[in-house]
């Protein structure tokens, strides 16, 4: 994820919703110009949930001439808004506008244009300074090889969410916080470190899903949050994030900026890893800096992509993980940024579809670009400015 090495990791969750044709190779790129159908606002139905009142204070609202979107290619965005709505179609601000979603057509840039128009507002999102401009960096799925069994090459344990682990609401923290921990002679304590569970012994063993051949590649898939791990029989087995230990993300990249091991400007996936080839004998004390410990659990074969905080798989380079105090989880957004370590613009309709745990503020993202190994040398060099446009329905209830 690039320099969110310097920040953080995903949080997934679970439970896609029924599969729909979102797949972009099966629908038509252009249609023609729709007619946006007239849906009966109904009453909410048992399986709705009412959406609470969210507190926009920092959303700054603007007029649709604001950016630029007519040059994008919208129709590649569009099976991600389809699969969001998959979730969001339960929850009362959202059931009506994934309605008319569902029943049109594959539509072309100017229908797309015309339903968001007629559906939704548009807000400038802002950072607490006022200031409207702030970091995306990007996010990727590793390819690695790996075994299911221990072996003289791979030892390097990736493991499930351990039975002791216990989670529990934090009453000080919104709903979605929660406090993780284990018991010790009937008392809750903090869960064990990284250095802890990567002892040797290791209090975690026998839980183990997958065995991989490097450290250091398997603290970045952690960072990650999903990845492919390819055995030596040809299987190819998804992993995702199934929880975390609860212990702080302490950025590792910022502790080598911060010992002038490497520079701001320079500071990346691939930087810190050329940093731990060189530097062998300190890498075990670097990843220890890190207490923070991501597990993971098997996904279902065949997922177009990770599973991200929303719950249904994310789309390369059309979804972007975000901070949910200031931008609404399954939101459509347009991103104004640019290419990794070029001026070349980027700009993008995109999915609010993922959370991180070091994805602070009212203009910051992080930009999912896909699996593989392209996906990650974009990943790993992104640290570009951005301006973010947010897409709400137009009745979404707000606290200003």
């Amino acid at each position: 994820m690039t320099l969110s090495l310097l920040l953080g990791c995903k949080t997934q969750s679970i439970n896609p919703k029924p599969s729909i044709n979102t797949n972009p190779a099966t629908l038509p790129q252009t249609s023609p110009v729709l007619t946006l159908p007239e849906i009966e606002v109904r009453p909410l139905s048992p399986t709705q949930t009412v959406t609470k009142p969210f507190d926009g204070s920092l959303l700054k609202p603007t007029e649709w001439s604001d950016f630029s979107w007519q040059h994008d290619q919208l129709s590649e965005a569009w099976p991600a808004w389809l699969l969001g709505c998959q979730t969001l179609q339960y929850q009362s601000a959202w059931a009506n506008v994934c309605a008319k979603a569902f029943i049109m057509k594959p539509a072309d840039t100017q229908t797309i244009m015309q339903y968001f128009q007629a559906n939704f507002n548009v807000y400038r999102t802002s950072n607490l300074d006022g200031t409207q401009t702030g970091l995306i960096t990007g996010y990727y799925e590793p390819l690695l090889r790996g075994s299911r069994t221990k072996t003289a090459k791979y030892k390097i344990p990736i493991y499930k969410k351990p039975i002791d682990l216990v989670t529990l609401d934090d009453p000080t923290q919104p709903t979605n916080k929660r406090l993780r921990g284990r018991l010790d002679k009937g008392r809750m304590v903090n869960y064990y470190t990284r250095a802890e569970i990567e002892a040797t012994p290791s209090p975690l063993a026998g839980q183990e899903l997958v065995w991989l051949e490097d450290a250091v590649e398997a603290f970045f898939l952690q960072v990650q949050g999903s990845g492919f791990i390819i055995l030596d029989n040809g299987e190819k087995l998804h992993i995702g994030y199934a929880d975390q230990n609860g212990q702080t993300y302490n950025s590792i990249g910022r502790l080598l900026v911060q010992r002038g091991e490497l520079t701001l400007e320079k500071a990346s996936m691939q930087s810190i890893k050329e940093w731990v080839t060189k530097n062998p004998s300190k890498s075990r004390e670097l990843l220890d800096a890190n207490p923070s410990y991501i597990f993971f659990k098997e996904l279902p074969a065949g997922l177009s992509g990770p599973l991200g905080a929303l719950g249904v798989p994310l789309l390369g380079e059309r979804t972007v993980a975000v901070d949910t105090k200031y931008i609404p989880l399954g939101s459509p957004l347009f991103l104004s940024t640019t290419e990794p370590n070029s001026n070349k613009p980027l700009n993008r309709l995109i999915m609010a579809q993922d959370t991180g745990g070091a994805i602070k503020g009212g203009v910051r993202a992080d930009y999912y670009w896909g699996a593989g190994e392209i996906a990650g040398k974009n990943a790993g060099g992104m640290k570009q400015q951005g301006k973010i446009w947010l897409f709400l329905p137009k009745d979404f209830p707000f606290i200003r």
